[in-house]
């Protein structure tokens, strides 16, 4: 049984515009709904991508986990949904498919900026994983206030959670 793709909705959203109905709406009716993402920046690179582009950035640390964008949807900042994938490294440029686990909430210089989870499967079941993704978008975002303050952008940046996909609840027979 193959699982149902997540397509954009009309607002160029991953079929979930607003954050919290993301968080909520991270299964689809027969399973975790699965997404196309491109990698920008694979994992352990201190260079962070920005598609088309090149390079937005180095980093003073490596990124723990494979960071891209999915490509055909536009999220609140105007560029495509950001993701992240888990598991082992992924080169830059490659397209993986992968389920979306869950949802960090982020605001970059004022602005949304939430990043979806993908993996393999039950990743985020793991709380070691949890804990370590909460720690690294809590450094992340010191990293980028300093980044942000040097460009001259003003607002507040900062990590405000996690959210986990609950596992998709069966239908009730008729």
């Amino acid at each position: 049984m193959s699982l149902p793709s997540l397509p954009p909705s009309p607002s160029g959203h991953l079929g979930l515009p607003e954050a919290s109905a993301r968080a909520r709406g991270g299964t689809g009716e027969r399973g975790p709904r699965i997404v196309d993402v491109r990698i920008e920046t694979p994992r352990w690179s201190f260079v962070k991508g920005n598609g088309a582009a090149g390079s937005d950035f180095v980093s003073p640390f490596p990124c723990p986990f494979n960071y891209g964008s999915v490509p055909g949807t536009v999220a609140e900042d105007g560029e495509p949904e950001d993701a992240l994938v888990l598991g082992p490294r992924i080169g830059r440029g490659e397209l993986c498919r992968r389920s979306a686990l869950g949802l960090v909430f982020f605001i970059d210089a004022g602005r949304r900026d939430d990043k979806l989870v993908c993996g393999a499967g039950a990743e985020l079941e793991s709380a070691p994983t949890r804990l370590f993704l909460r720690f690294s978008f809590t450094v992340y975002a010191l990293a980028k206030r300093v980044q942000n303050r040097l460009r001259g952008e003003r607002g507040r940046t900062r990590f405000e959670g996690l959210a986990v996909f609950g596992p998709a609840t069966p239908e009730a027979p008729a």
